[in-house]
């Protein structure tokens, strides 16, 4: 929690300084996908669609451009809120901010997913991470780097199916019970995230994964792109959903700044 106050502390203090020239643009990674016709969601959530509701110049002479748009609130690049799993938690305009910016902790298990598309982070990954890196702090957000993302957003080759609209029948990495059991109970995450559909694994039946994260009131973020360009250790998140009142969750932009 003190690392998450100097954290806010120093960006604060930084927008303050007179003549500041703002942040180092080759230090800002977009972790987000964009959203058009060709994003993956959920099998049995509504997809993203988009239309011109005005587009062209007024009578006056002047240019006016207005669209609409509508989609599930789990699909891209999304946060699951608390509430999206466990009942009487928070909804996402509920997420106090100051947890929606984070130091982030990247663990990479590309290699053992070539291996196995069931692949689910174990407890070996986190000790293996924390004997590398240190002990995991309090209020981070831990990312799973699968490599996933090369995937995207061919939903067959993402979703790990030859019929994706079949929830049953998906295949894609996640984290495991034991790995999220851990990281709420002794180390005092604020969120995980993984750069595949779900937090859970694809065969999964119970989101035992979910259950864990949104039970403590913790959320977590899916489909997270360009995960591979973020270091294990040193980088702070900024993830900032859309704000919708009583929300489950919802389309999220979500940058690094690395150190």
């Amino acid at each position: 929690m003190l690392l998450k106050r100097g954290i806010l502390s120093l960006i604060v203090l930084l927008a303050a300084q007179p003549g500041w020239a703002g942040i180092d643009e080759t230090k800002l990674i977009d972790l987000t996908y964009a959203l058009d016709e060709q994003t993956v969601f959920w099998p049995t959530n509504r997809p993203f669609t988009w239309e011109k509701a005005a587009w062209g110049r007024t009578a006056n002479g002047y240019w006016y451009a207005s669209g609409d748009f509508s989609m599930s609130e789990h699909g891209g690049t999304h946060i699951d809120a608390p509430i999206h799993f466990a009942e009487g938690r928070l909804a996402v305009d509920e997420i106090p901010v100051q947890k929606l910016i984070a130091p982030a902790v990247v663990i990479d298990v590309r290699s053992a997913v070539e291996e196995n598309p069931d692949y689910r982070l174990s407890m070996r990954d986190l000790e293996t991470w924390e004997a590398r890196h240190g002990p995991i702090v309090q209020g981070a957000v831990v990312l799973m780097l699968t490599g996933w993302g090369k995937r995207w957003p061919d939903p067959i080759r993402y979703l790990g199916s030859s019929t994706p609209s079949d929830p049953k029948t998906l295949h894609f990495p996640g984290f495991s019970k034991e790995a999220a059991d851990f990281l709420v109970k002794e180390r005092h995450v604020d969120g995980i995230g993984i750069d595949t559909p779900s937090i859970d694994y694809g065969s999964s039946r119970d989101f035992i994964v979910h259950q864990i994260i949104n039970g403590a009131n913790l959320y977590g973020l899916e489909n997270v792109a360009n995960l591979e360009k973020v270091p294990p250790k040193g980088a702070i998140l900024v993830a900032l959903p859309i704000k919708i009142r009583g929300g489950t969750g919802g389309p999220v932009r979500i940058i690094a700044i690395l150190p």
